[in-house]
């Protein structure tokens, strides 16, 4: 396991955006916000009533498990009984971003959790979303920010009007690009360490 530690200096348009999208989470609103992959919607993974919001704006069937972001691996521990020795390596080896399926989660909203008990876990890298996460101190739940079945937004600009308006804050970070972005990896980890790869 490395211990990442986060520690960046940010300037103080992004440390306003992260303490005002922190404060809507903590009072149970809905965010739009650009993470280590696509732009996403997100809030408190630890609130159920949230969690549903996000399921009611994207229009998807809560049986569709959503992701969660964190800043570092050791958060992981906290939200999964017991982590297999392979995830750290995967972790650490992983040259994009990776989402990994562990079974037997916990400590989030249980609306969140998959119907056989796993949650798909990220560490984002990304400067902007790994921040939220180290100053929000709580993982935030990360799904693409469309409304299920349409293209997910690459860039702020490709969100529709009707999602904009649908949330509690939209970030003001990185609105301006226009790069191409790629959902991340899916690895599907079982409790002895078995691998099974759902989207490279």
């Amino acid at each position: 396991m490395s211990m990442q530690i986060v520690n960046s200096k940010l300037s103080d348009s992004k440390y306003q955006d992260i303490r005002k999208a922190c404060e809507v989470m903590r009072q149970g609103g809905v965010i739009l916000y650009p993470t280590d992959t696509v732009w996403g919607i997100g809030c408190d993974a630890t609130n159920a009533q949230a969690v549903q919001r996000i399921y009611d704006i994207k229009q998807r069937a809560d049986s569709k498990a959503m992701l969660v972001l964190v800043d570092n691996d050791a958060k992981i521990q906290q939200y999964v009984k017991t982590v297999p020795d392979v995830a750290w390596d995967l972790i650490d080896l992983s040259e994009k971003p990776l989402t990994i399926i562990f079974d037997d989660a916990r400590g989030l909203a249980e609306n969140l959790i998959a119907a056989d008990g796993s949650i798909g876990i990220r560490v984002t890298r990304e400067e902007f979303s790994q921040q939220l996460c180290y100053h929000f101190r709580k993982p935030i739940v990360s799904t693409s920010a469309n409304i299920s079945g349409q293209p997910a937004a690459n860039n702020f600009c490709d969100i529709v009007p009707e999602l904009l308006e649908s949330v509690d804050y939209v970030c003001e970070s990185r609105r301006k690009e226009k790069g191409k972005h790629k959902p991340s990896s899916i690895i599907k980890l079982g409790a002895r360490g078995e691998i099974q790869i759902i989207r490279k």
